[in-house]
């Protein structure tokens, strides 16, 4: 007989923005000063603080990380045609930017190691197709991935890297912090992240010359005239002074935030230590995940029957096992969210004709994940008290 759980009285999220007075007081200056649109001090300082803490020399606060994205991909000198390897187990935004520029993204596969591209497969991309010169590379949920191969990699075949640290602000790759690893790099305020101005991202570069590009294209490509002048296409991507108050405020709090995203990672992992499952992994030796999400993966044998469609799923129940469907549908019944792990992009209907290319021919490490993967509950301002109430939960579906 299933178990009954007491139901959450107010929501559990998956990730949700926490607030700080600070946010208020930067936001309330930006009122009373009137600097209300896309210049003013808040702009300033967050710009100053993400260098500060990432280590980059310049950052250009934008209206959000896919903004971020794009204008990296336009720095990288993206055309129409032009062929670029993405990660492939991520959210869209990592590889839209790529088309807006009229590229062709060839998907490459992921590594169970740390859930992100796979350097093996990434070499075999380059002996496929040693023409290409673009590289996009997500931190998948907050945990780096294989910097150092996948730079060296990058390095022989003259390849640019852009970095997509959207998930993984704070977190570290042997002491040296994500979204300085490549020569674009994006970060993202959006509402559900580690820290948030309800929206917002920032193009990280150590290039001078890029930082001012981007500059004049997120202002509509305006020259330096007396009137509206336009040369080049621009775009309307500059982030606001009041958003950029609000990521001013939460910036104090970002080693907090991860602090209490870890420990709701380490209690998850002791929740769960004698189920046949595994939390998201990372390098322990090499690196320091943000812990943005914390993330479960079913092992095969404790998989029970599960299909899904383009917008439906089916499950068998199954004594001893579970699947992902089954969680999800348990959390929702007691009013915690979680989510499916990203679906792979070559997966995805709107790309489903592009390449891909995994380590070994008959490989899908990604659709694995997306199969056997959930996203737990990660709100910080989740107390130990309702976790512990969701692991329970969790723990009655291999009953």
């Amino acid at each position: 007989m299933e178990k009954e759980y007491k139901i959450f009285d107010k929501k559990i999220y998956l990730s949700s923005p926490t607030r700080h007075e600070e946010m208020r007081t930067y936001m309330l200056e930006a009122y009373d000063t009137n600097w209300l649109s896309t210049v003013g001090e808040n702009i300033n300082e967050v710009e100053r603080l993400t260098c500060e803490k990432v280590g980059c020399r310049y950052a250009v606060a934008l209206s959000s990380g896919t903004a971020a994205l794009h204008m990296a991909v336009k720095l990288a000198g993206v055309k129409p045609g032009t062929p670029c390897f993405c990660s492939d187990l991520t959210f869209d935004a990592t590889v839209n930017p790529v088309v807006y520029e009229g590229g062709v993204p060839v998907f490459i596969d992921t590594e169970y190691d740390t859930w992100n591209m796979d350097p093996v497969a990434l070499e075999k991309a380059f002996e496929l197709y040693p023409a290409v010169k673009v590289v996009v590379a997500a931190h998948l949920y907050g945990s780096p991935g294989k910097l150092d191969e996948i730079k060296r990699i990058c390095e022989k075949h003259h390849a640019t890297i852009i970095e997509d640290a959207a998930e993984s602000l704070g977190a570290v790759y042997k002491g040296i912090q994500t979204g300085s690893f490549g020569c674009f790099n994006a970060i993202s305020f959006n509402g559900n992240k580690i820290i948030t101005g309800s929206a917002g991202g920032m193009l990280l570069t150590d290039d001078k010359e890029s930082a001012e590009k981007v500059r004049k294209w997120s202002t509509q490509s305006r020259e330096n005239a007396p009137w509206y002048q336009h040369e080049e296409l621009g775009y309307n991507y500059r982030m606001s002074n009041v958003i950029a108050g609000v990521v001013r405020g939460q910036y104090p709090y970002l080693e907090e935030h991860i602090a209490q995203k870890k420990a709701i990672y380490e209690r998850y992992k002791a929740g769960f230590r004698d189920l046949p499952v595994t939390m998201n992994p990372y390098d322990e030796k090499k690196s320091e995940p943000n812990f943005w999400l914390s993330c479960l993966l079913i092992k095969p044998e404790a998989m029970s029957r599960q299909v899904r469609g383009e917008q439906e799923a089916l499950y068998i129940r199954e004594s001893g096992k579970s699947c992902p469907t089954e969680i999800l549908e348990a959390l929702t019944k007691y009013n915690a969210e979680g989510r499916p792990i990203w679906k792979p992009m070559h997966m995805q209907p709107v790309y489903k004709d592009n390449i891909f290319i995994p380590a070994n021919t008959g490989d899908d490490v990604g659709a694995d994940i997306f199969h056997r993967g959930l996203c737990l509950p990660s709100d910080n301002k989740m107390t130990a008290e309702q976790q512990e109430r969701i692991i329970a939960v969790i723990r009655a579906c291999f009953d």
